[in-house]
């Protein structure tokens, strides 16, 4: 049962493609939180995944977009205002591809074509959202901003691969325009760091079974779900975090700041 935490609010939550998603779970817990919303995702992305179930069960509005290309953005958020009828409050920014691990490409043997769209898709794209959203004023004063990013931005994680630049990119987009936004607006602008997840898009990164597990060995409270991590993210487009604004806010179960674990230890004991 939800507590009205965003009863009145309206938004746009990019990336939800199937049940799986942190997106889809997010957009469920806005529902349940009394938020109105638009879902969108490249027109591809919608015929593959199942979008049609979340925006029923939701009531919400679905307008394809590339998080990409400005002019579909613009497009967007002028038809999302005009769709719920009125300015935004929060927007969710779930969005990460990258051309070279799904093509199994190597670190050190990069195709730089498919690099840049990494980058673009995985980072600059925030950049994009938050630009257009702020050149329309399309968003309340007080309004949030979420990105979903990884700590591998930060850290050595051979298989995440490029993606680790991408969202060290993304970080550092959330630091800067979240200082702009916040004095042009009192918008703030926050990114989320979250445990390994078994969505579509994380369990495609190679390893990714026996890293979740060594991550949940690895951490004092136990990885972080889907569902637990909407519930964070529903917290920072509420207005119980009205001050927090240019973080990158660790939601991993500590594993962040844990050295090494005594299960860990124990596995290495003959």
């Amino acid at each position: 049962m939800g507590h009205d935490l965003l009863k009145g609010k309206k938004g746009i939550i990019f990336g939800a493609l199937d049940e799986k998603s942190i997106a889809w779970k997010v957009a469920l817990k806005a529902h349940e939180e009394g938020a109105q919303f638009v879902l969108t995702n490249t027109a591809l992305a919608l015929r593959m995944g199942t979008i049609n179930q979340l925006a029923e069960a939701c009531n919400a509005t679905i307008i394809p977009s590339d998080v990409t290309i400005v002019e579909e953005l613009e497009t967007l958020f002028s038809e999302s205002v005009k769709t719920l009828g009125g300015k935004l409050d929060f927007v969710l920014h779930s969005v990460g591809m990258s051309p070279n691990v799904r093509k199994k490409r190597p670190y050190d043997d990069l195709n730089y074509d498919f690099f840049m769209k990494t980058l673009d898709i995985s980072g600059v794209s925030l950049h994009k959202v938050l630009q257009t959203a702020m050149k329309q004023d399309a968003m309340n004063e007080w309004g949030s901003v979420v990105a979903l990013t990884y700590m591998a931005s930060q850290r050595v994680f051979p298989d995440y691969s490029d993606m680790a630049q991408a969202k060290a990119v993304l970080e550092s987009i959330v630091r800067s325009f979240g200082y702009q936004y916040g004095v042009a607006k009192k918008v703030r602008v926050n990114s989320i760091s979250q445990s390994p997840t078994a969505t579509t898009a994380g369990t495609g990164v190679g390893g990714f079974d026996a890293f979740f597990d060594y991550a949940e060995k690895m951490s004092p409270l136990g990885n972080a779900s889907a569902e637990e991590c909407a519930d964070y993210c529903i917290s920072l487009f509420s207005d119980y975090t009205r001050k927090v604004t240019m973080q990158n806010l660790f939601h991993d179960g500590g594993f962040s700041f844990t050295g090494i674990s005594s299960a860990i230890m124990e596995s290495f004991k003959g």
